[in-house]
């Protein structure tokens, strides 16, 4: 592994422990703030929101990443027809984040492993959210 592959694995792995950090602690959040504090329908509307919000920070903290690792292209390249902006960077992660993947950017270098980590943990963290939020369903439906 060089140099480049170094750079960017760390960048991911830091990245990764900041959004399994940030989405523990959310996720216990949620669950004190409408914990028998909110009428059952309000409880799980805010909760859904509440992790849109997480899921939109998540896909931010990867463009960041694609943002100022790309800013070195020894790291690699994110292949567009146009020059490159933050706005492009968000997108990009979400549609990674989603598993969505349109294909319209393609990544090229050591970056790849990013783009490869983010997949997953899209997928991880929101299928985390998804199980949170059938636990809270059932405790609230079971209070109606």
């Amino acid at each position: 592994m060089g140099a480049n592959e170094l750079i960017v694995a760390m960048a991911t792995a830091s990245i990764v422990i900041a959004c399994v950090l940030l989405h523990t602690e959310v996720l216990q959040l949620l669950k004190t703030i409408t914990q028998d504090r909110m009428p059952a329908r309000s409880g799980i509307a805010f909760s859904v929101l509440g992790l849109v919000i997480l899921h939109v920070i998540e896909i931010w903290f990867f463009a960041f990443g694609y943002y100022f690792l790309l800013d070195n292209s020894a790291l690699g390249t994110l292949m567009t027809t146009t020059e490159s902006s933050l706005a492009d960077f968000v997108y990009y992660s979400a549609t990674v984040y989603t598993t969505l993947g349109f294909g319209d950017i393609v990544p090229t270098g050591p970056i790849r492993f990013l783009t490869g980590v983010e997949a997953v943990m899209g997928l991880t963290l929101i299928t985390w959210s998804a199980s949170f939020m059938f636990l809270e369903m059932q405790r609230y439906w079971s209070r109606d």
